[in-house]
């Protein structure tokens, strides 16, 4: 394994360390329980300071494809196969990172962004809003999932809708409700009563230390997935890399579906968002969604779900008749946020102030 800097690129030194360790591993050039080089070793070879490197592997070790031993080194734990092995496991509560009115989107900002939606696109804002959602917001976020979350997509594969029960409702619509859907265990109880109330029967499956436990996977019936992997609420627990390809093969094995529900990932405490398992598997298997009411308050009831890409047309002609529940107004001036810079130094800000206070 030979790693090497580029210098005449923008992208820091420790992203480019993280990025080729994280191909080899995933490439199997690196396998399970291989030993990573020392970080002092590492930034010999490649001509960098122990910090880089440093910074690289955390990056690593805060995804799940790598663990620290005390006084032996970095190993690889991320696995590719033999997803369902039995594992022993025990449930883990971690805190949630809560985030509290002091945290919520400038108002300032805000009633700026709507002044210059007001002025600019008088002549819009009273049509009625095209119905997955107007151009403007989708391909606001479509750009923004693409620079921080991994995410490439076509605008027309995103739906806006306002909030994530509403969605979840479209979802019934594409999926239909004669399908066992599997539930983390424990869940946010909204998301079961949306489900019942469809008439759908659900399945709770076991938390682990990184996840479902492998073994209520198996054993489910359930062909639809409906999981929070990142700070999965009220456990906290979020899933490895591993456990995220696990869900992936057991939608594949069984033809199903996995919904990613991605509510707090922006306020991922590492250096780096984790990865979504929508951006390991964009094609047949996982429709993603996410809202702004965390991220920029809860009175902003505005989500948005990303189908995937093989299904985008089937899907949508499902819930085509369906209205934006969005208006108009709300949609632009969302967009606006987002294009001119505000809601991504927002979440920067907030970023960096919970790392502070958990110390890291």
């Amino acid at each position: 394994m030979k790693y090497t800097i580029n210098k005449d690129t923008n992208q820091p030194a420790y992203l480019q360390l993280y990025h080729q360790i994280k191909n080899d591993i995933i490439d199997q050039t690196l396998h399970y329980q291989d030993k990573l080089p020392s970080k002092r070793q590492l930034a010999l070879d490649t001509q960098t300071s122990v910090i880089t490197v440093e910074h690289a592997y955390s990056i690593l070790l805060d995804e799940g494809y790598i663990e620290s031993r005390q006084r032996s080194g970095y190993y690889v734990i991320y696995q590719t196969q033999d997803w369902f092995t039995h594992q022993s496991v025990q449930v883990i509560n971690k805190p949630n990172n809560h985030t509290n009115q002091k945290d919520t989107f400038s108002v300032h900002l805000y009633a700026k962004a709507t002044r210059k939606v007001l002025q600019d696109y008088s002549d819009h804002i009273m049509v009625k809003s095209p119905n997955f959602g107007c151009e403007e917001l989708k391909n606001a976020i479509r750009l923004y999932l693409k620079r921080n979350r991994g995410i490439d997509v076509e605008n027309n594969q995103i739906i806006i809708g306002s909030g994530a029960e509403y969605l979840y409702g479209l979802i019934v619509q594409m999926l239909s409700n004669q399908r066992v859907y599997a539930l983390e265990d424990p869940c946010y109880e909204k998301i079961k009563k949306v489900y019942q109330s469809h008439h759908i029967q659900t399945d709770l499956l076991k938390m682990g230390s990184d996840g479902i436990q492998s073994e209520y996977l198996k054993n489910t019936k359930a062909t639809v997935l409906h999981v929070t992997p990142y700070n999965s609420f009220p456990s906290g627990i979020s899933a490895s890399i591993s456990k995220r390809n696990e869900y992936i093969n057991f939608a594949k094995e069984r033809k199903g579906f996995i919904i990613e529900d991605d509510f707090d990932s922006e306020f991922c405490l590492s250096t780096k968002i984790v990865d979504t398992i929508y951006s390991l598997e964009p094609n047949d298997s996982v429709i993603y969604i996410n809202t702004f009411s965390k991220t920029i308050a809860p009175s902003i009831r505005i989500g948005y779900m990303v189908l995937p890409k093989n299904y985008t047309k089937s899907f949508c002609e499902k819930i085509s008749f369906y209205s934006c529940t969005v208006p108009t107004l709300d949609q632009y001036i969302l967009a606006e946020i987002i294009n001119n810079g505000d809601f991504e130094r927002h979440i920067n800000r907030i970023r960096r102030k919970l790392r502070k206070e958990n110390h890291l």
